[in-house]
């Protein structure tokens, strides 16, 4: 049975979420799809990055990661609206639920990307196309945004189709169609082909995703380790390894947290340090895993950045553990330049049943996980704002800070899309 998946991308999912929410629930009678607009960070709290941005935004050459004073100056008038990540999982959620209709089979991608396993279900809904337009219009319809959506043999065909022409259009990648239709993209255009990864190939006279197709594996394997021949692969419409592949173990866990203010002295810095490892502990005691490498970084007022890391003595998800070797790694680099930015990573993962115990801390090493267990599941069932830290009550920092904003971070239990009093929410 030929193999048929297609790829559902939210066009610009964010702005669109925010629009359809204020035009449909707040009544009000702008569209922000329909004008330069973006959605961003806070000013307040020096998050000014565009996270998306509508047509008109984009034809005056905003783009998504760029800083909001950049995007100012490309327009004067440009109306900038703060994310609301709450919405935008329940957002997600509904869209889910709609996939699910078509096929048992839906894994999402991202909060606004899934692929939808499509294979065998023809002779009951008809040729792909139709039921893919169908599927796009429905959700147009009843949750009141766009969507691409790209039909293929496989995942990696799929999304490279609905990643063309947009928005709200349905397109087909199948195998006879690489040629005429991926061949001629630039090269950069092809999945897991990052812009450093585009000038190594451009070094050899690699610009398009044809020539790419067309030369050797061999070649870029060993030019490019095993990035290259996995890229030729996806050059050749094959869904080889990583695409979509769950790794046995997630390769590493981070965080990071620009301040409300500079931040000028060790003392307040181990404020972040301890709110990031706060975060980034959560998330490995509720993967089961234990990370041995710890590194951290900073960014001056100047936009300077420097970084340091070093590896634990045993494996371990230990908040305080995490915290107090990212403080010594700190002091290492600190240079008493003020600081705007903190950022803590973590790497070389094992699982939790497979790391070596140390038998001379095995005590203290119970009661600490124990403790942990406690606060972890508090936290799960009543909010993280149940239990904190002292040193953060009344304060600004937040306890658990960095990469996942909470909203992000709770937003999953914050009901349903459907729960507004509008059709498109139905």
């Amino acid at each position: 049975m030929d193999q048929c998946w297609f790829h559902v991308d939210v066009n610009s999912a964010f702005l669109s979420w925010t629009a359809v929410w204020k035009q449909e629930v707040l009544g009000e009678s702008r569209d922000l799809r329909k004008i330069p607009a973006v959605i961003g960070g806070s000013r307040e709290e020096r998050r000014g990055i565009v996270l998306a941005s509508s047509l008109p935004a984009k034809a005056m050459g905003i783009s998504t990661g760029e800083v909001l004073w950049s995007a100012r100056k490309k327009c004067a008038d440009l109306t900038v609206e703060p994310p609301d990540y709450k919405l935008y999982v329940r957002c997600s959620q509904a869209l889910i639920k709609i996939l699910k209709d078509y096929s048992p089979i839906v894994e999402q991608y991202s909060i606004d990307e899934a692929f939808v396993h499509m294979t065998g279900t023809k002779s009951l809904m008809g040729s792909p196309v139709a039921t893919a337009l169908e599927m796009k219009n429905r959700i147009k319809k009843e949750l009141g945004f766009t969507v691409n959506i790209g039909i293929g043999p496989n995942r990696i065909l799929a999304k490279m189709a609905s990643g063309m022409k947009k928005p709200d259009q349905c397109h087909t990648m199948f195998l006879e169609e690489i040629q005429e239709k991926m061949w001629p993209m630039p090269v950069k255009k092809l999945f897991f082909v990052g812009s450093q990864t585009e000038k190594k190939l451009e070094k050899l006279g690699i610009h398009t995703i044809g020539q790419l197709a067309c030369s050797s594996r061999e070649m870029l394997g060993k030019y490019l380790k095993k990035q290259g021949e996995t890229i030729w692969d996806y050059a050749n419409g094959i869904d080889s390894p990583p695409f979509l592949k769950e790794a046995s173990v997630q390769k590493g866990y981070g965080n990071s947290m620009t301040s409300w203010k500079d931040i000028d002295s060790l003392e307040e810095a181990w404020n972040y340090i301890l709110s990031l490892s706060e975060t980034i502990g959560s998330r490995l005691r509720n993967d089961h895993v234990k990370i041995r490498t710890v590194s951290v970084s900073v960014v001056d007022f100047q936009f300077l950045s420097k970084s340091r890391q070093g590896t634990l003595a045993e494996p371990s998800d230990s908040t305080m553990e995490i915290a107090q070797k990212a403080f010594l790694l700190l002091e290492e680099i600190w240079t008493w330049r003020p600081v705007r930015q903190l950022g803590i990573s973590t790497f070389h993962t094992v699982r939790e049943e497979y790391y070596q115990i140390n038998l001379f801390h095995k005590e203290e090493n119970e009661k600490r996980k124990a403790m942990e267990k406690c606060v972890d599941s508090l936290r799960k069932k009543y909010g993280e704002d149940i239990i904190m830290r002292a040193r953060y009550v009344n304060s600004q920092v937040p306890h658990m800070g960095g990469g996942l904003d909470k909203e992000k971070r709770q937003g999953v239990t914050g009901g349903d899309y459907s729960s507004a009093s509008c059709s498109h929410f139905s």
